[in-house]
């Protein structure tokens, strides 16, 4: 940790780190960001989110209440993806990275679905991404739950995408192979779509056993618990991200690790759906690379951070819990996650990595060292102390206002996408 230091930032990377006084000399006519009494960090990272959701916020859902986390997905979420339509996936996805911006988050892993308006859809997010200048790995997800035809599309717009981004290739965007989880996936799909992203040198990216429903079904109908099914499929290793592994057992974890699959955490997501939350001590001892994501519950990452925290204490009623364990997911496991995704050093300010940084007026009323950050991200920073970001060496926010994109013009399509949304929500899916 430097102290009355800056960042020299040249063609989208990070030229130095120093004394400002130094790096000013160096480069006498660079643009400049006030960041004086400021704290400067690393972009923040969201391992697993839902861009699709950002148009759900405050709507009413028709019906009982959901009992259970299967209940959820068929009362709301399944029920929405179904009604998307072309036009609401910039739109939606817009929205969610505006809040990433002024939350911090430089980075995300997006998982979409929208099974009747799925041929393009990967790039309208594409179109979204590159507009408000973060850096996004996207895929679609693949299911077996609303028939061929769907499965069959999932599958091509995934490699649409890949195939996109070879032609014509960016800075912000990457590709992964989505699918929902196995228990609405077939072992036929299963191993197409393994062997799918395997020729197209992609990472899976899938829900495991998010809730216990997941274990049962697999046990059930395939004889395995769900990561030991991936594992015989060919579908785990260093490119492959876990998103939840709420309930794996040892054998699992050590599948896990052996492979060197990455795991997504996203415990505040696991708190709402009642589904548990992830063993995320037992993961770290096999050495798994767990990082943190939000599950599309928010955009808040240092939020998530400070609940990953909480629920390892609450869980265990041991104040001692989750100190050093979520601190390794939040400033290692995470950097690590995105690095490998995206084939370069995130979630560092070094010399050579992407310029991703986030600038917080935060005026500590106590000292602030090395040794105490994470102590102050926990019950000191947060959202509303960002004042600059800065992704690939580009300022998407500066002063607090948003540079890349009409903010105000956006949130009200949003609205008017939404209010029509929620309308074929209260109808229900096409039959």
């Amino acid at each position: 940790m430097l102290e009355r230091a800056g960042v020299l930032i040249a063609d989208g990377r990070v030229r130095a780190l120093g004394p400002y006084a130094e790096l000013r000399r160096r480069a006498r006519t660079a643009r400049t960001l006030d960041a004086e009494h400021a704290v400067i960090l690393p972009g923040l990272i969201n391992a697993h989110t839902h861009l699709y959701s950002a148009l759900a916020r405050g709507m009413p859902v028709p019906g009982e209440p959901a009992a259970n986390f299967v209940q959820i997905l068929e009362r709301l979420w399944w029920r929405l993806d179904k009604v998307l339509e072309r036009d609401d996936h910039e739109t939606s996805a817009l929205v969610g990275l505006i809040e990433c911006v002024r939350c911090g988050v430089t980075t995300i892993v997006d998982h979409h679905a929208s099974p009747y308006a799925c041929v393009g859809s990967l790039a309208a997010l594409r179109r979204a991404v590159e507009r408000v200048g973060v850096r996004a790995a996207l895929c679609y997800e693949v299911s077996d739950r609303d028939g061929a035809l769907a499965t069959r599309a999932g599958i091509e717009e995934n490699l649409r995408l890949a195939r996109a981004l070879r032609r014509l290739p960016s800075d912000r965007v990457t590709a992964m192979f989505g699918l929902h989880a196995l228990f609405t996936v077939s072992d036929r799909t299963l191993g197409e779509c393994v062997e799918a992203a395997r020729a197209e040198g992609l990472g899976l990216h899938l829900h495991v056993a998010e809730d216990d429903a997941d274990q049962r079904y697999n046990v059930r109908r395939h004889g395995l618990r769900v990561v030991e099914r991936l594992h015989r499929f060919g579908a785990l290793g260093p490119r492959t991200l876990a998103a939840h592994c709420v309930h794996v057992d040892r054998r699992e974890i050590g599948l896990l690790a052996r492979t060197g699959t990455l795991v997504a955490h996203n415990p505040e997501s696991n708190m709402g759906n009642a589904v548990g939350f992830a063993p995320v001590f037992d993961l770290l001892d096999r050495g798994v690379v767990v990082g943190l994501g939000t599950d599309g519950y928010t955009a808040d990452v240092l939020r998530e951070m400070k609940v990953a925290s909480l629920i390892q204490r609450h869980a265990a009623a041991d104040p001692r819990r989750g100190w050093a364990e979520v601190r390794a997911i939040a400033l290692d496991g995470t950097a690590r996650l995105a690095s490998r995704i995206f084939g370069t050093r995130l979630g560092v300010l070094a010399p050579g990595a992407p310029a991703d940084l986030v600038v917080f007026d935060y005026p500590s009323p106590t000292p602030l060292r090395a040794a105490n950050l994470f102590g102050h991200l926990q019950f000191g920073l947060d959202a509303r102390h960002i004042v600059h970001v800065v992704a690939g060496g580009r300022v998407l926010l500066r002063d607090r206002r948003l540079l890349t994109v009409d903010e105000g013009a956006v949130m009200e399509r949003a609205r008017e996408r939404a209010a029509r949304l929620w309308q074929r929500v209260r109808r229900g899916p096409p039959q």
